[in-house]
């Protein structure tokens, strides 16, 4: 498989997102895989060498960098690339929630080294991550990552990032792919370009969308997740036409809120439409407005629409549970209780139900001021795949105070886990750090939360409904969001209109051998972070 997104030639962090599946997270003991070789549980395995154990507490190596990391700032460069190794390994060793779990490696291998130092710090913390499977066979920690601490922040605080303004939708990681263009930013690239939701990947560069080869996936990643000022030249499809647009990557800011309207039933109900595509910073005021609006019109049912949110802050999702479920249901209930590793039980705390805003700047909150509240004691939320982290924690959050929550939509991420994270040499380092459990004990959903009936809490009531590409978010009879709507006046779901298992085995076969293709995202998009210590 071809992994790209890369800051210049680093490693990548794929994030398998939207149809492709996230899959993993934490979940029970089963079996480990080591350089492709089932472990016992309890048995660390080898990939090649002995991994020894911190050479001290980090803080002792912090800061301490190689002179060939231009991420650093220049008066740190004054150290070694093993000083920087040995600052994550006793790092991992404090924070991560499976330190217990951590491979033997060899820190000297070349893997680890060269002059690409992003690279090779990368290349290291994936070698720490537990090998553990979860119950479905998927690996525990999909989810631990770096990144270049300016790249992040950006992101973070301002939600600004690389991009023509495109999420992408790509069904199968094999041939047929059927890539897609789930939304459009508006005001971007993209859409200045007149590209539309529901738009078909034919190629890009010249390189078709089904290629089969690493290579040509290589080519199809470099353009479908650019390089800041990079252009790229696409031909999609739409209606049996092929267009052909010329894109240019442009640093975004995304809005986290696109839509909130309020829409009518049948019946004469008021109902409110929120899309949520982001926990950021900016988030926070227009999630407040939003609700604001809801409650002045007097909405009776919520339709809220994570299909594309992959998660943020986990202050924000507290606030909007808040702000759903209103004060008195939540007043002195835990939205999320946070355990971390054995070492750190003390560091074990409770997010409340947030029931006052934040206006975060420089990492603090900076007011205080009342939320508005809708007393809602039932919520339709629309998920997908791409439904991640703290999008997954509104949903649990809401079910441990008795919240109805009506799952319309797909199989969500699976990842009740998140992290603080912290910057070393201009690198910040994002092990998993705790698991969350909401106010009735419950967090394993690992494998994701699925709409319907099943044996344990990871079922949530609801129908299953594929994403419907063609038509707007937002549009009363896009599939999603007409499913909720009709459920909320009949309480029915639609009649199934899934894809056939022949089917569904043609298409396999027909990828067999190909290179994997897998949609990316940035990921402050798709964790659970909490706010600095």
């Amino acid at each position: 498989m071809t992994n790209v997104m890369r800051h210049g030639s680093a490693l990548a962090l794929v994030m398998g997102l939207a149809l492709a599946g996230c899959g993993g997270g934490g979940g029970g003991g089963g079996t480990s895989i080591v350089g492709g070789t089932p472990v016992p549980p309890g048995s660390s395995g080898s990939t090649g060498g002995l991994s020894p154990d911190p050479a001290g507490p980090s803080a002792s190596f912090a800061q301490q960098c190689a002179p060939a990391n231009t991420l650093a700032s220049a008066s740190q460069r004054n150290s070694s690339l093993d000083t920087e190794k040995k600052w994550l390994r006793a790092y991992v060793d404090e924070a991560y929630l499976w330190r217990d779990e951590v491979p033997r490696v060899d820190p000297n291998e070349p893997r680890f080294g060269g002059s690409d130092i992003y690279a090779a710090m990368d290349s290291y913390l994936e070698a720490l991550k537990t090998p553990q499977l979860t119950d479905s066979g998927a690996r525990r920690d999909k989810f631990s990552f770096s990144y270049p601490t300016a790249e992040w922040n950006a992101l973070l605080e301002g939600g600004s990032e690389v991009s023509y303004g495109i999420e992408w939708n790509i069904a199968s990681e094999t041939p047929p792919r059927r890539v897609r263009i789930a939304y459009v930013e508006a005001g971007s690239p993209a859409a200045t370009a007149g590209l539309q939701r529901g738009d078909e990947l034919v190629s890009v560069d010249g390189t078709a969308a089904d290629v089969t080869s690493d290579a040509g996936v290589d080519a199809l990643n470099a353009g479908l997740y650019p390089a800041s000022g990079s252009t790229h030249a696409f031909v999609v499809q739409r209606g049996g036409v092929q267009l052909s647009r010329s894109l240019t990557a442009t640093r975004l800011t995304r809005n986290p809120v696109p839509q909130a309207r309020v829409l009518t039933l049948p019946g004469g109900a008021r109902t409110g439409y929120l899309l949520f595509n982001d926990h950021n910073v900016p988030s926070e005021n227009l999630l407040i407005s939003a609700v604001n609006d809801f409650r002045t019109q007097g909405i009776s049912e919520l339709v809220l629409d994570l299909r594309y949110n992959g998660g943020g802050y986990v202050f924000i999702a507290s606030q909007l549970a808040t702000m759903i479920a209103g004060t008195t249901r939540t007043a002195g209930q835990a939205f999320e209780s946070l355990r971390f590793n054995a070492r750190r039980s003390a560091d074990n705390e409770t997010e409340p139900f947030r029931s006052t805003s934040c206006a975060l700047v420089n990492s603090r909150c900076t007011s205080s001021q009342p939320l508005p509240t809708l007393n809602l004691s039932r919520v339709y939320v629309l998920a997908q795949a791409g439904t991640c982290s703290a999008s997954e924690a509104i949903i649990n959050g809401l079910r441990g105070v008795n919240v109805d929550v009506v799952l319309i939509g797909g199989k969500t991420c699976g990842k009740p886990y998140g992290y603080v994270g912290r910057d070393n040499c201009g690198i910040s380092y994002f092990p998993m750090e705790f698991a969350g459990v909401n106010a009735k004990g419950f967090g394993d959903y690992s494998d994701g939360f699925v709409p319907g009936s099943g044996p344990t809490a990871r079922y949530v009531p609801g129908c299953t409904v594929a994403d419907d590409f063609g038509r707007p978010l937002g549009d009363t009879q896009e599939a999603m969001l007409a499913a909720a709507l009709n459920h909320a006046a009949t309480g029915q779901c639609p009649i199934s209109t899934g894809v056939s298992a022949s089917a569904r085995a043609l298409s396999s076969a027909a990828g067999e051998g190909a290179a994997a293709l897998q949609l990316q995202r940035h990921p402050a998009r798709s964790n659970r972070l909490l706010l600095p210590r």
